[in-house]
């Protein structure tokens, strides 16, 4: 690590910490050639790999400026879009892998989007899943009913006759 005041090639780690979330280390570091001390910020990279093989990293921001064009109109804040999309990079995180496709981000955003706003996850899911005709929407809707309607209740104690 260059020492951001001297440019020295090297740096020696005094302390490490984890930060509060666990995703990333601080490390203290001291300059052997000016004694200057500074911190660093370590991550592990998370890579995208596109369709047309380009790589890039992983970006949150990417995220939220996708589904905040299926969200608007919609009763949804940026706090939620943010929530939103720190959950996706937590689920692909846990995949352990360090290359995932774009395609895979995509489906990752279909569930917490569904739970966040179901009309925003049908317009997210028309683009995403290139839906071309009314039965692909209807299929999406008859899908998000069907999770609506209780299963396993039931039925409440019959009516009682009225004596009148």
């Amino acid at each position: 690590m260059n020492c951001p005041f001297c440019r020295h090639a090297d740096s020696r780690v005094v302390d490490s910490r984890s930060t509060d979330d666990g995703a990333a280390i601080r490390r203290r570091r001291q300059c052997p050639e000016c004694g200057r001390r500074f911190s660093t910020l370590e991550t592990a990279s998370l890579t995208v790999v596109k369709r047309s093989g380009a790589s890039e990293p992983f970006s949150r921001a990417k995220i939220m400026t996708g589904v905040r064009k299926a969200c608007q109109g919609r009763p949804v804040g940026e706090d939620d879009l943010a929530r939103l999309a720190q959950k996706v990079e937590e689920t692909i995180r846990a995949t352990g892998c360090a290359e995932i496709e774009a395609h895979e981000v995509g489906l990752t955003i279909l569930g917490p989007l569904r739970d966040l706003d179901e009309v925003a996850y049908l317009r997210f899911a028309s683009v995403y899943q290139a839906f071309e005709s009314l039965e692909d929407f209807e299929a999406a809707i008859t899908v998000l009913r069907a999770e609506h309607e209780p299963t396993g209740v039931e039925p409440g104690p019959p009516p009682t006759p009225s004596t009148s």
